[in-house]
């Protein structure tokens, strides 16, 4: 499906990418990093609020609250919008889109391609996978620089709540 959508008013993102949309809620898990050589280099929590929100500007919007063992946190914030088949991200940390995958007969899988601002020789494909209850997740991150694996991250999450409104 080739569409421009600019805003949100009169569209909705759940008739375009469903699975995407079934993923709105609460999420807690784990991130782990590992280099090349499958070396652990860093571990930390997470809690992902996930938004498909009835209006404004942005037609996905997540909120990422990271906490690591030593007491460090970071929140970071990703808004995307919906064009030409895809929900477009483009913030101060990264650009890319993310894409339902139509070979997928079960419907459990999402595509994501990215890059980070300031390292435009490293690229990452992400794939999700949901249970079909969409209870559970595992996400791959494959970073790329140069045509090498750079690193991989893994992510496990389960889902503590299906209304992000509740804690948006």
């Amino acid at each position: 499906m080739n569409q421009t959508v600019s805003t949100t008013a009169n569209f909705d993102l759940r008739a375009h990418m469903p699975l995407l949309a079934r993923q709105a809620g609460v999420w807690a898990g784990v991130y782990r990093y590992y280099d090349a050589d499958g070396n652990k280099i860093d571990e930390h929590r997470s809690r992902l609020i996930c938004r498909v929100p009835d209006s404004g500007p942005h037609h996905y919007h997540q909120t990422n609250e990271y906490t690591w063992s030593d007491g460090r946190q970071e929140i970071r914030e990703f808004k995307g919008s919906f064009r030409d088949g895809k929900l477009w991200f483009d913030s101060e940390l990264i650009e890319g889109w993310a894409a339902e995958e139509p070979l997928d007969e079960h419907r459990r899988t999402l595509l994501l391609y990215w890059v980070r601002r300031g390292e435009t020789d490293t690229y990452l494909y992400e794939m999700i996978q949901v249970d079909d209850a969409c209870r559970q997740r595992t996400r791959v991150w494959q970073w790329i620089r140069g045509g090498a694996t750079r690193m991989r991250t893994l992510i496990d999450e389960v889902k503590v709540a299906d209304d992000w409104r509740s804690v948006a």
